[in-house]
């Protein structure tokens, strides 16, 4: 299939949960023989902080400043694509809708990466800004990052007439066991961008589990959070690029997935962060939500928390234990949750509701 794809950042992964998502679907996408296309639009807070310049094997990565500039361009490869994908948080998201559903690709598609957080604003009346006015009948497909109840609200408030699950993914050759680093040991880490609906959740396993353990080392990494003073046994890394997830997952006893408050909501909606720590084989303490024992089995290759008195009840369980399920989460990973399993999933899904071989 040639693809274009019209996106928010797959060049930076600074506070942006999309762009090892993007990654690891697009290289499986790549390897396995398709053409790749990603518009992505020159923001500053991106552009200062890129780790990805290129897409490889031939993909091409469109920077562009003014939308207009590539008009042309665009619509020039929309009418012989095979498959057009826009996707929530696009940052001309309405234009680029309005261009991809007057072309003549093949089909036409939208992917909510951010479904809960779509549904919620919607539910609560506000603007959702990259979504077109009259919702998302014209499309031939919509995918979602979430599935669930989130699935039938898709069609039964945005008039969607097919809709399938693509979750997030990970790429097993850039996360996978590393040698351990000094400056990332840690008896438990937590990697996840700044945001208010999991803050209290963080306080109640994370923080208040560093100052049960005075003597232990904590870790956490992660964009945009408001200056406070952490406990004295706290590291704070302002951002980690993904060269280093490998690292800082392999250098823990154990590792924290806190999911945020729509996630939780709709359930079966699983972070990105959760399969790259799985397969790079750390012990993983999760909070619950619906559908998590969909993806990984609990006790066997997760654990589930609660609370600071679960975190260090589990911390303090036979290492040799925590090894086994942190294997066994490997296994579930390379099995299922892989940037080729997804591309395979997209390429089955484009044939069921389009009837286009690939």
């Amino acid at each position: 299939m040639k693809i274009v794809i019209f996106g928010l950042a797959v060049s930076s992964s600074w506070g942006n949960g999309h762009a090892t998502l993007w990654r690891s679907l697009i290289k499986a996408l790549l390897q396995r023989g398709h053409t790749v296309t990603f518009y992505e639009k020159n923001l500053p807070y991106y552009v200062n902080s890129r780790d990805l310049f290129e897409l490889g094997l031939g993909g091409n990565l469109q920077f562009y400043a003014d939308f207009a500039a590539v008009r042309d361009q665009a619509l020039s490869e929309l009418a012989v694509a095979d498959l057009a994908i826009y996707t929530s948080y696009c940052p001309d998201g309405r234009v680029a809708a309005e261009l991809l559903l007057e072309s003549s690709a093949r089909i036409k598609c939208f992917y909510d990466l951010d479904t809960p957080v779509t549904l919620d604003g919607l539910a609560r009346n506000k603007t959702v800004d990259y979504l077109p006015l009259d919702g998302l009948s014209r499309f031939d497909l919509v995918l979602s990052f979430t599935g669930g109840r989130a699935i039938t609200e898709l069609q039964t408030k945005l008039g969607a007439r097919a809709v399938a699950t693509l979750y997030g993914s990970v790429d097993p050759e850039l996360h996978r066991p590393a040698s351990p680093r000094p400056d990332l040991t840690a008896t438990l880490s937590y990697l996840g961008t700044y945001a208010a609906d999991r803050q209290q959740k963080l306080d109640d396993l994370f923080l208040l589990s560093a100052m049960a353990q005075p003597n232990a080392r904590f870790l956490l990494a992660g964009s945009l959070y408001p200056s406070c003073e952490w406990p004295a046994n706290v590291m704070f890394l302002e951002h980690l690029p993904p060269q280093d997830h490998a690292a800082f997952f392999s250098s823990c006893d154990a590792t924290l997935n806190i999911t945020r408050g729509a996630m939780t909501d709709y359930g079966y909606c699983p972070s990105g962060r959760l399969f790259e720590a799985a397969a790079c084989e750390a012990v993983i303490l999760s909070d619950w939500w619906e559908g998590l024992d969909t993806f990984f089995t609990p006790d066997r290759e997760i654990f589930i928390v609660e609370s600071s008195k679960d975190v260090l009840r589990i911390l303090g369980h036979d290492k040799q234990e925590l090894l086994n399920v942190a294997k066994a989460a490997r296994q579930r990973v390379l099995r299922d949750h892989t940037g080729e399993a997804r591309a395979i999933e997209l390429e089955a899904t484009c044939s069921q509701f389009c009837g286009t071989s690939v």
